[in-house]
């Protein structure tokens, strides 16, 4: 059986539809078993075979998927499993043997066809089980967006967002039950958006509008984008921290001393498949750095409380580490005796002490050591002169 696909996964449209092809129809026929949501399985009433109702939580129902090994198992999802959908989260248990998909059109490329937008240049999420704010790198206005969320008060809540921002202005469209008897599409200012019979599943579409800030693409943001007591890494030395630390997409950044998350937040905003863990003993900034990450949208920030580098022991290990608090031998030693060959090291000093320990591992591992001095304009009298800030050296090598 190990060889035989066991389970189908058939994506439905809303008026029923089996896929898009005449073997997702043979392989309901043909299943022991079909399980789905109770909505799906309201769609197929006349099923032969044994019914089994998916449950709630989604996870909850995988166990009892799994169990069903043996049996010609039919599974009924939503348009395409794998645009936001269920797929991934069922074959991740599986070998690629052991199953075979259907895909339905997606609810994506039904919001476009109604709208006339094109996908490749529009941004789509799946908010269900995610926070609004991971909308928020992608406001601004000019720009368009498809979201798929959870129900009617989702669609009054990410209006209300918007509105909060600065975009009330941009216009919502609201796209229920795409590609059945029920559908329907409405329109509104997110301002003015009062629907009070919004009902699932639902899509929206986002042309967005206003003068809210736009979150720049570029690595630097503004400091005022972050909450801070003045432990934070400033603009332009971020700039070029970042650049050191070279992101790259799928990788995992440690920012250990994390102090305001500045670093391991812009790595994140460089690519979506990004994560970081943000290591930081005062709990009062483990919080700030949190609520920071929240703000701009990357809840792929973990944040672990705790002192470096006995709060780095069993973590996932990263691509690249920034150090930019709790500079030390110790901390150094630990770190190039546990991390693996290839990972990129970065490290910021300001005191005359941590400079000395930077040059003394330059000297012995190599890399790159500079120093950078800034200032800035200031009123001096009548006239200006300059401010120096305090140099900063940092140390970039790879293990």
């Amino acid at each position: 059986m190990a060889d035989i696909p066991w389970l189908t996964i058939i994506g439905l449209g809303e008026n029923g539809e089996a896929g898009l092809f005449a073997s997702a129809t043979a392989a309901l026929a043909e299943a022991d078993l079909v399980t789905g949501a109770t909505r799906h399985l309201a769609l197929l009433p006349d099923l032969k075979s044994e019914v089994m109702p998916w449950p709630v939580p989604f996870e909850a129902g995988i166990p009892r998927l799994l169990d069903q090994r043996g049996r010609r198992v039919a599974m009924l999802v939503s348009g395409d499993p794998f645009w936001f959908g269920a797929g991934t989260s069922i074959t991740r248990h599986l070998a690629s043997t052991e199953w075979v998909a259907h895909p339905g059109p997606s609810t994506f490329g039904l919001a476009a066809a109604r709208l006339g937008w094109p996908l490749e240049d529009t941004a789509c999420l799946g908010l269900h089980a995610a926070p609004l704010a991971r909308l928020r790198p992608h406001i601004a206005p000019g720009r368009r967006a498809l979201v798929l969320v959870r129900d009617g008060e989702a669609v009054t809540k990410l209006a209300r967002y918007l509105e909060a921002l600065g975009f009330g202005s941009s216009h919502i469209h609201i796209l229920e039950a795409l590609g059945g008897p029920r559908e329907r599409v409405r329109e509104a200012r997110a301002s003015a958006l009062a629907f009070d019979d919004i009902v699932h599943p639902v899509a929206i579409g986002i042309a967005f509008a206003g003068d809210g800030m736009v979150v720049p693409r570029s690595c630097g943001l503004p400091d005022a984008w972050f909450e801070h007591d003045g432990q934070i890494t400033k603009r332009p030395v971020r700039a070029l921290t970042l650049s050191a630390l070279a992101p790259k997409p799928g990788e995992t950044l440690w920012d250990v001393g994390a102090g305001s998350g500045s670093i391991g937040i812009e790595w994140l905003l460089t690519h979506p498949s990004n994560t970081a863990i943000a290591f930081e003993a005062d709990p009062v900034r483990a919080d700030r750095i949190r609520s920071n990450a929240a703000a701009l949208g990357v809840d792929r920030m973990q944040v672990v409380e705790g002192r470096a580098p006995a709060a780095l022991e069993r973590q996932p290990a990263p691509a690249a580490v920034f150090i930019g608090g709790g500079l030390s031998q110790v901390m150094l030693d630990a770190l190039w005796q546990t991390l693996p060959a290839g990972t990129r090291l970065v490290a910021n000093a300001v005191t005359l002490e941590s400079e000395a320990l930077l040059a003394s591992w330059h000297a012995s591992k190599g890399g790159v050591l500079m120093r950078i001095d800034l200032s800035d304009a200031v009123p001096l009298g009548t006239r200006r002169g300059w401010r120096a800030s305090y140099p900063v050296v940092q140390w970039s090598v790879t293990l």
